[in-house]
């Protein structure tokens, strides 16, 4: 209970805290730790909160690296990835229901394609606070899958997504279509966590379908930032997602007087 209580304590001093979400397993060790040694070399405290409490784990199969495991992880990213599951945040995750987005300047939204995924883009509570982000007006970066949480998101006043009127940018149909074709022989439907693509499900969140930008190439890093809204696509953009996500924390939108 001491070790509990020191925890806390350490969360409430901190100046600039973060939030990382994430399911109990599966999400991509490239798209979390990559924000969280930005975040930490800011010298700034990354939490995390899981569904009910639980240390999480990340998708064994790109833990095993671009050689071994298909479209695995890169050794910098392992690196980061091991030095952040030891980290005692990590270690001591709040339960989604426990989050008070007042104690956070931002939330980050990692993305990850395997079943265990689905905890996390579908949990209604996980939906509500990232609501309570939003109209907190603190920082919010999506990545990837991720992005599924605010497109889920529905403003009780509009009946719409949150992402109604946004610029956004997700996983698109082309990435999510080469980890399907490159893998299915031996992994089946492992990289396609539901029947409708990423981009089309966030498409049909968007007021105009021109909304959703997928960038000039897969290989060229592309960040859309809407406001306090950071979204991205794919592990290869991580590096100027987690730079861009911190660069709003440290100089947020104001909003502008009438």
């Amino acid at each position: 209970m001491a070790e509990d209580d020191s925890y806390q304590r350490s969360l409430d001093k901190n100046p600039i805290s973060i939030l990382m979400a994430l399911p109990d397993r599966d999400f991509d060790p490239t798209e979390s730790s990559t924000p969280w040694k930005v975040c930490k070399e800011r010298g700034w405290n990354l939490h995390f909160s899981t569904e009910k409490g639980a240390v999480a784990g990340a998708d064994h199969r790109l833990l095993m690296g671009p050689i071994r495991g298909p479209l695995g992880a890169g050794k910098r990213a392992l690196e980061w990835y091991m030095l952040m599951s030891q980290d005692d945040a990590y270690l001591h995750p709040i339960p989604y229901a426990d989050i008070d987005p007042m104690k956070f300047d931002g939330l980050v939204l990692p993305g990850g394609h395997a079943p265990g995924m689905r905890q996390y883009l579908e949990s209604q509570e996980l939906q509500g606070k990232t609501l309570d982000f939003l109209e907190e007006g603190k920082v919010i970066g999506a990545i990837c899958h991720g992005v599924l949480v605010l497109a889920r998101t529905i403003d009780p006043e509009t009946g719409q997504s949150i992402l109604h009127g946004r610029k956004v940018t997700a996983l698109t149909k082309s990435l999510e279509r080469t980890g399907y074709f490159l893998t299915f022989w031996f992994l089946g439907r492992r990289y396609r966590t539901y029947s409708c693509y990423v981009a089309d499900e966030v498409r049909g969140c968007l007021a105009r379908p021109e909304d959703f930008s997928s960038g000039r190439s897969m290989w060229i890093p592309h960040v859309v930032r809407d406001g306090n809204l950071i979204t991205s696509r794919w592990p290869w953009d991580a590096s100027m997602f987690a730079e861009e996500f911190a660069n709003a924390i440290a100089r947020p939108v104001t909003p502008k007087s009438d």
